[in-house]
């Protein structure tokens, strides 16, 4: 049968349509169930133990860090059952005693009118919170003079006592009064409006102005040494990671207020003995920031896919997260149906990056030249047979797994250089994990007003999570700098791995 040739080449032109017509219909759907799971879903991104597991053997589910729990023989006995509670309080928490006892004219037997004596003890314990407490602390200094040069001299001489020097020159700050409201808006989340609304409960007037003053004069005279010592020291390691998140600050020259500024973190790795965490506020995204930043640093830099890591010049080597990676396959099953998501590429992928993340959770233990040597033998021929797999698949690019496939091919220079070092890591989770406590208060201020202010919030997030990261903790630390470095303390005995009080 034939046809004309102008029907033939209309019926492949609408052909070509429907097929792109299909490619957008799938890419929409994709998008509508991704959303939908990120609105109404869990964000886990733990491994359905229903999911396809290319690596059946019982080394997959082994986990050679935990001890072998230790046997012992015990007697049959009965107990009660009680609740199971993960609560604990203190075994240094003062104690509050209260006596309850019978008045003396009623300790008389009921049967006989005998005399009563004491024969044990019941004890109920209660948990008592005592809500914040202000006080005005006054200091008073006492001067001196002399009384006999007063009669017989034209000069008397006026000594003083000493006296520690404030935290706020001419205010009424002390060193607690400032740290108590930076680990309440930095650590808990509180904004400054709402701890005026919880001052002026208590009667006290403290506007949230006043707090903003105190918080960032500190900052500029007290704080801000250490952070650059801090970030000195920074550069001095071999291992870092990298990480950056948004942030809305409302005057900013040049800027309308509904841009997007950025913070940016930058911290040491598991090898370092000295946790240092450090927030970095930029007005962009631009790769020139983690170039200035790290202007002394030279070695390893641990970060996701983002391009501006890759301009950093040739004496950092960009290091790849598998933890992205692993992400894009992730998305790409949660827009599959359940009833193929078993047997599809995306679970594939998953199974490749959950068996690299459990070698390295075996290797845990291991000390960086045997660490190396193992993934050498155990890890490299898993990630040569993930690539050798990626290389095989055709996806359509626009979908989710045509982006995971791109987005394995074009960073794997990157994603392979773990195996370069055994100090290194396979993923950047370490920043991820630092940049959330920034993420989470966001949540709750939403903005900085000003430069000076976002410029203020990274340095007090870069001691108080640094503090955290070295067991300390951030109110002790804050009150340590604030009243020992108006006192002339040096900056190397107030870093956050200094005397204070553990969590």
């Amino acid at each position: 049968m034939e046809i004309p040739l102008s029907v033939y080449e209309n019926f492949l032109k609408q052909a070509e349509q429907i097929a792109e017509l299909k490619q957008q219909i799938q890419w929409l759907m994709e998008q509508f169930r991704l959303a939908k799971r990120k609105q109404f879903g869990a964000s886990s991104e733990q491994t359905d133990n229903e999911q396809l597991c290319l690596f059946n053997e019982a080394e997959q589910t082994a986990d050679l860090t935990v001890p072998e729990p230790e046997t012992t023989e015990v007697k049959a006995h009965y107990r009660r059952k009680t609740r199971l509670t993960t609560d604990k309080l203190p075994e240094d928490l003062p104690v509050e005693t209260i006596e309850h006892e019978l008045p003396i004219e009623a300790r008389i037997c009921p049967d006989c009118g005998c005399p009563l004596h004491k024969m044990g003890e019941d004890i109920r314990e209660e948990l008592k919170i005592i809500p914040a407490k202000a006080v005005i602390v006054r200091h008073v200094r006492h001067v001196y003079a002399c009384r006999h040069c007063e009669e017989s001299s034209d000069r008397v001489p006026i000594v003083k006592a000493e006296m520690p020097k404030p935290v706020i020159k001419g205010g009424f700050a002390s060193p607690e009064s400032v740290a108590h409201i930076a680990v309440q808006k930095f650590v808990m989340g509180s904004p400054l409006y709402r701890q005026e609304q919880e001052w002026a409960q208590s009667g006290i007037l403290l506007s949230r102005q006043t707090m903003s003053n105190w918080l960032i004069r500190a900052c500029e005279d007290w704080l801000e040494p250490i952070y650059q010592e801090m970030k000195r020291q920074l550069c001095n390691h071999q291992v870092l990671h990298a990480d950056e998140t948004t942030l809305q600050v409302l005057h900013e020259d040049g800027k309308p207020a509904q841009s997007k500024s950025y913070m940016w973190l930058y911290r040491t790795s598991g090898e370092a003995k000295r946790q240092i965490v450090l927030y970095d506020y930029q007005r962009d995204r631009k790769h020139i920031r983690p170039k200035d930043f790290l202007e002394d640093f030279s070695g390893f830099l641990h970060a996701d896919g983002y391009d501006g890591y890759h301009k950093l010049p040739d004496r950092i080597t960009v290091v790849g997260c598998w933890a992205h990676l692993r992400r894009k396959f992730d998305e790409a099953l949660q827009t599959l149906p359940k009833d193929k998501r078993k047997s599809s590429d995306a679970a594939k992928g998953i199974a490749y990056c959950d068996r690299l993340f459990h070698l390295e959770k075996q290797f845990t233990l291991l000390t960086p030249e045997d660490r190396l040597k193992e993934r050498e033998q155990q890890s490299k021929p898993v990630v040569e047979a993930f690539y050798a797999w990626v290389g095989s698949l055709r996806e359509l690019p626009k979908t989710l797994m045509g982006k995971a496939i791109h987005y394995a091919q074009s960073q794997r220079m990157y994603l392979v250089r773990y195996l370069l070092d055994g100090r290194l890591e396979i993923s950047n989770n370490r920043a991820e994990n630092a940049i959330r406590p920034f993420v989470m208060g966001r949540k709750n201020w939403l903005f900085s007003n000003t430069p000076n202010g976002a410029k203020a919030s990274a340095i007090y997030y870069s001691l108080i999570v640094s503090a955290r990261e070295n067991g300390l903790v951030p109110f002790e630390y804050l009150t340590k700098i604030f009243t020992e470095a108006p006192n002339g303390a040096d900056v190397e005995n107030l870093m956050p791995w200094g005397a204070c009080p553990l969590i």
